[in-house]
């Protein structure tokens, strides 16, 4: 049984279809084939005991006691209309004997069931059977009980069954031409249903050729930019399935383009320190082989523009490892409840280090949010630097935490409006802060950030100049209670 099933499994699915519409419509022609056969038959059969209901209504009964009382002693003899080929009529006895009528050219043969219904008689009840004659050919028999007395006079009441019947060959042949008819008509009606199923099956299953071609092609060539041609209107499922391959091919492109994106902005980024890091490196391996030694200022530096160089570097490379992290349930496991307040005091702190000669007014609040701590308190560095770094000396930045929203607002030269849009993008710097150290990460970084706890963050222009940066986390201003563990 597994085999046909895994067979049938291999085949394409257009010659499935086809298959199951071809058994389909076979079994419905072969059902109503063979009820069409035995309506037919029932009502031919029916006529042929009709024809011999009559027969028996118009039998003499007087002939009836003169022919018993004949076959007793001698043969019948025969009618004066002579036997009449293809007419049968016979009595039988309890005991099998057989008296033919005159009219009879053919004994029909005699049956068990002829006799039980001689030797118990019940007149007037009338069975039919298919049986056969003398000579073999098939009948349709009539047998009924009959009680009737000698013409001696005796008094003497002799049962007897009689016998009717009729040809059947004509019917048989009916029907037989009547089962060729219907296997020609069921066989042709199963053909054309195949042929039906699979030209359907074909025209139906053309788009997902069309997809099957444009997987192949994408898997064989790597190219993500071929689209399967949908029309606005289909709503089938094979419109839904062309409509999700061209999302996915659209996203993989835009995947793959961000990538190549990356690494082309990350080689840049990380060529320029190295170059400069190589090349100090190589003035003081020069210095030390030719036993030249720098004046101490040149020394000193280039040994602190090694450090920063390093330093650069390895907050590139953070950065770098920072976004690269993808969003998992293993990442969602790390995040728990935070006092955002918290994490905004310890940012305060590194930004007052950083810029000592600036001002930070603080107004912080306290709010609870669900969010990695590390990841929060790194994005929240980040927005302060920002400010620190493009604010200038004795001026100003005000950050507040009130309600969930974090705002810090710089008076620096601020970003111009078509600029905004791309604050964001990875490696992302403004032509007029190419020349200050960064990657041009840490406003991704902090993007990627709220959006992972579930807020936004957006940068807009600040009235009077400078720019004001918001983070909107959702949470609480109180800790929620802890849930014991099980």
């Amino acid at each position: 049984m597994n085999g046909p099933v895994r067979r049938f499994r291999a085949l394409p699915i257009r010659a499935r279809l086809s298959l199951l519409v071809a058994a389909a419509v076979a079994f419905a022609v072969a059902v109503v084939s063979v009820t069409c056969w035995f309506i037919v038959q029932g009502k031919l059969y029916a006529e042929l005991d009709d024809d011999l209901r009559a027969s028996v209504i118009e039998l003499d009964r007087d002939q009836l006691n003169r022919i018993i009382d004949t076959c007793s002693r001698t043969p019948p003899p025969t009618d004066t209309l002579g036997p009449q080929s293809g007419s049968y009529g016979q009595l039988v006895r309890h005991d099998g004997t057989v008296c033919l009528l005159p009219f009879a050219s053919t004994a029909v043969r005699v049956t068990g069931h002829d006799k039980d219904v001689a030797g118990a008689p019940d007149p007037g009840a009338l069975t039919f059977r298919n049986g056969t004659d003398s000579k073999g050919d098939p009948v349709r028999v009539l047998t009924t009980a009959v009680t009737v007395k000698t013409a001696l006079g005796r008094g003497i009441a002799q049962d007897y069954a009689y016998v009717a019947a009729v040809p059947l060959d004509s019917t048989r042949s009916t029907l037989n031409d009547l089962a060729l008819v219907l296997l020609l008509v069921s066989g042709l009606g199963v053909l054309g249903a195949s042929a039906a199923g699979l030209a359907v099956a074909r025209a139906g299953l053309r788009p997902v050729d069309r997809l099957t071609e444009a997987v192949e092609h994408v898997a064989r060539t790597e190219d993500l930019g071929i689209r399967i041609p949908v029309e606005e209107d289909a709503e089938d499922e094979v419109a839904r399935l062309s409509r999700s391959f061209n999302s996915m091919t659209s996203a993989l492109a835009s995947s793959r383009d961000l990538q190549q994106q990356l690494i082309a902005d990350a080689g840049h980024e990380l060529r320029t320190p190295l170059t400069s890091l190589r090349t100090n490196i190589e003035l003081l391996t020069r210095s030390e082989e030719t036993g030249r030694p720098l004046p101490p200022d040149d020394r000193k530096a280039l040994l602190a523009s090694v450090k920063a160089q390093m330093t650069e570097l390895a907050s590139l490379i953070g950065d770098l490892q920072e976004l690269s992290r993808p969003d998992t349930d293993q990442q969602a496991g790390r995040t728990r409840i935070v006092a955002w307040q918290d994490v905004v005091e310890s940012a305060l702190r590194r930004a007052r280090l950083r810029g000592p000669e600036l001002t930070i007014t603080a107004d912080v609040r306290p709010w609870y949010v669900r969010a990695e701590p590390s990841a929060l308190e790194r994005a929240v560095v980040n927005v302060l630097d920002n400010a620190v770094k493009f604010s200038p000396e004795g001026d100003t930045i005000d950050v507040r935490l009130t309600d969930g929203v974090l705002t810090v607002r710089d008076h620096g030269p601020g970003i111009p409006v078509d600029e905004l849009p791309h604050v964001f993008d990875r490696f992302w710097r403004s032509p007029s802060a190419r020349s200050l150290p960064g990657s041009g990460l840490g406003l991704s970084i902090v993007a990627r950030t709220v959006q992972q706890a579930g807020g936004e963050v957006v940068l807009t222009p600040a009235e009077g100049g400078g720019t004001t940066a918001v983070i909107r986390l959702p949470g609480a201003p109180t800790p929620p209670p802890e849930v014991p563990r099980p």
